[in-house]
């Protein structure tokens, strides 16, 4: 007589193995996810784009890996390969890229203004926030001039060194200043660059003072911006709005009405979006 089996340990074995099988896909497709994602933050972040042996060195991939990650993404029009064998951005990546920043309140609310603050100033016009150490281009509304400031989108740009950096730093405290700048040396752009921490500590304060900051060719030589910092709900800075041109537009005997103009554009930015003007958070430490 045949003595019935408990199909259900005849089957754990089985089930384990699919288990496991499925875990191992799951971790496959992640990091092939992870890496992708490594590789359009790459091309993203380097001007003219990248071959594939410098892109695999610089992620540390394999060769063959780097490949097909570049291959399956080109497909897709995330990534298009170019005559020079350089890979750049796709189409496709742009336009989620847009989409981002189409859907971001932030540059919605602030797009408008920065078209009247360079229709009113005569020069250009930009929005950065801080991502990452850095002050990061994420809107611009560019002046007529033909001599004039061009920063593509997702430019960075150094906090000590840039207006909307300076703005944004001295609209927080100053151990959260600190915290952003870092503890090693101030990186050197121009003669003019702020490289002493009592110096930029000085400047900060004088720019919390009159509610905005100055960029006196620290950055670039020949290059001046005013900026103003745009605040959220809890009156911290998230956000910067800046005009800047060259000196030669941008004397020093303008800089205070430009200033003005910029902390009136942030202010109208920050209450558009709700945000808590310095003038009601209190007084912080600097």
């Amino acid at each position: 007589m045949n003595r019935p089996t408990d199909s259900s340990a005849a089957r754990a074995p089985a089930t384990t193995r699919a288990r496991r099988a499925g875990a191992k896909r799951i971790a496959g497709h992640a990091q092939a996810l992870s890496r992708g994602l490594g590789v359009l933050e790459y091309l993203a972040s380097t001007p003219g784009g990248a071959t594939l042996t410098a892109l695999a060195a610089a992620l540390q991939l394999p060769a063959p890996t780097a490949h097909r990650l570049l291959a399956t993404l080109e497909d897709a029009g995330y990534v298009q390969a170019g005559d020079d064998g350089r890979f750049r951005i796709g189409v496709r990546a742009y336009r989620v890229g847009s989409a981002f920043l189409e859907h971001r309140n932030l540059v919605a609310e602030a797009l408008p203004r920065l078209e009247r603050l360079m229709e009113s100033s005569g020069e250009t016009a930009n929005l950065a926030v801080i991502e990452n150490g850095a002050a990061v281009f994420v809107a611009q509304v560019p002046c007529r001039e033909l001599m004039r400031m061009n920063a593509r989108l997702g430019a960075r740009a150094p906090l000590h060194a840039s207006g909307v950096g300076k703005a944004m730093l001295a609209a927080m405290p100053a151990r959260d200043a600190d915290a952003l700048v870092g503890r090693g040396p101030l990186a050197r752009y121009t003669e003019r660059t702020l490289v002493s921490r009592p110096a930029l500590a000085d400047a900060l304060a004088r720019s919390a003072e009159r509610g905005y900051a100055i960029d006196d060719e620290e950055h670039a030589a020949g290059l001046r911006c005013v900026a103003s910092a745009i605040a959220d709900e809890a009156g911290r800075p998230w956000a910067a709005v800046s005009l800047a041109g060259p000196t030669s537009r941008l004397p020093q005997d303008r800089l205070a009405e430009l200033g003005e103009r910029v902390r009136a554009a942030a202010r109208d930015i920050t209450a558009a979006l709700g945000g808590m003007p310095a003038s009601l958070r209190g007084k912080e430490p600097r």
